[in-house]
């Protein structure tokens, strides 16, 4: 495997999560990941709709970040 260093002093491979760097199989990231297989986002920091539909390639989408937009899935906070 070829490591990528990160600001953080921690190793990542290229069967590692770009954004949370946590580990994902190699199956996921040559379906999912970018032209190289690195995997910008996983299942662990993002939803399956935005998986689905490129952001573990690292496309922006239109669909609300779960880490980023208010309440579930983007909609407001029920609390």
């Amino acid at each position: 495997m070829v490591g990528v260093s990160t600001t953080f002093g921690v190793s990542l491979t290229l069967s590692t999560c770009q954004n949370c760097g946590n580990h994902v199989s190699d199956q996921f990231s040559r379906v999912y990941g970018d032209n190289q297989n690195r995997v910008h986002r996983c299942p662990d920091c993002d939803s399956y709709r935005r998986l689905t539909r490129g952001s573990a390639a690292g496309k922006a989408l239109e669909i609300p970040d779960p880490e980023t937009a208010n309440g579930h899935q983007g909609g407001e906070s029920d609390v």
